[in-house]
């Protein structure tokens, strides 16, 4: 009933309103009718009735009753339809309660299936697991006695090949001894002929080296050295430009690095009275002569040698 009116409310003023104002504007021309002055004309003769106030005022109560009645029945139809809404509404949330209800049921149902399913399933799942792990039981078992009769085998395989090796090496190493015997008196044959031929070497070696030795000596206890040594200063003296320091009376020890053909690699005068200007021209004189002479004998020659410039003598 409530939600009626609430839906229809807005009708419900209005009709009442306009009944309202119906009823307003029959009493206000009722008494603007009774209170309104004749008029200042002559009157016509009329053809009209006189009515009655007790009589107008009936028609105006009937027509009162009239709009209550109206007013009342619109009341009471509003009430009806309200009624009927609110029913109606009481019944659609009923059967919603019903559906929702059943819905909750279903689900329920469906849970419960649902859960029974699972618990099947979990009970089928178990079975299966320990039908799978007897079955794995069983297989390990099973590689378990063939793991056995293969180590077994193994084991055989490896004691007849430990026979075999064990046969094997025995062979080679009398084999290897007999070897290495030979070996050893091949080696010490070869030892003993290395040994002379490095004692007959040695021997020649120490010969060439008394001969050299004493050829060196008696070349250069002879005049050979002494004229080489003086061809090697003469010639150096000779491309030697004199500084004009340099005093009379000029002596000086050069050092002088040579290679075979005489080509001159260093020159530095180690003792000397004169001035630094000497010393430098000595020194340039010395790379100017390279190469020098080549000595009349291979034993005179030396990679390092040390001679006296003295060019007043």
């Amino acid at each position: 009933m409530r939600d009626f009116l609430r839906e229809h409310s807005w009708a419900v003023v209005v009709s009442v309103l306009l009944h309202g104002l119906l009823v307003a504007g029959l009493v206000v021309a009722a008494l603007n009718s009774v209170h309104r002055p004749p008029p200042s004309l002559q009157p016509l003769p009329i053809d009209a009735v006189v009515v009655d106030s007790q009589v107008f005022h009936a028609a105006q109560r009937a027509q009162a009753e009239r709009a209550q009645q109206e007013a009342a029945r619109a009341r009471a139809d509003a009430e009806a339809q309200a009624a009927a809404a609110a029913k109606s509404a009481e019944e659609a949330r009923a059967a919603e309660d019903a559906k929702a209800a059943e819905q909750a049921r279903e689900v329920e149902q469906a849970k419960a299936a649902q859960q029974a399913k699972a618990a099947e399933q979990a009970k089928e799942a178990e079975q299966a697991k320990a039908a799978e792990q007897a079955k794995a039981a069983e297989q390990a078992k099973a590689a378990e006695q063939a793991k056995a009769a293969a180590a077994e085998q193994q084991q055989r395989l490896i004691e007849a090949k430990k026979a075999a090796e064990a046969k094997q090496a025995a062979e080679a190493k009398q084999a290897a001894e007999a070897k290495q015997a030979a070996e050893a008196k091949v080696a010490a044959d070869a030892k003993r002929a290395a040994d002379d031929r490095a004692r007959q070497d040695r021997e020649a070696e120490l010969r060439r080296q008394l001969a050299d030795e004493e050829h060196r000596r008696a070349v250069e206890s002879g005049p050979l050295r002494d004229s080489y040594i003086a061809r090697l200063r003469n010639k150096i003296q000779g491309v030697w430009i004199k500084p004009p320091s340099a005093s009379v009376g000029l002596d000086c020890l050069v050092e002088v690095t040579q290679i075979p053909g005489g080509e001159v690699t260093s020159a530095r005068v180690t003792q000397c009275n004169g001035d630094a200007a000497a010393r430098q021209s000595i020194e340039n004189a010395v790379y100017r002569a390279s190469p020098l002479p080549d000595p009349p004998d291979p034993a005179l020659f030396e990679r390092n040698f040390v001679f006296r410039f003295k060019p007043n003598e």
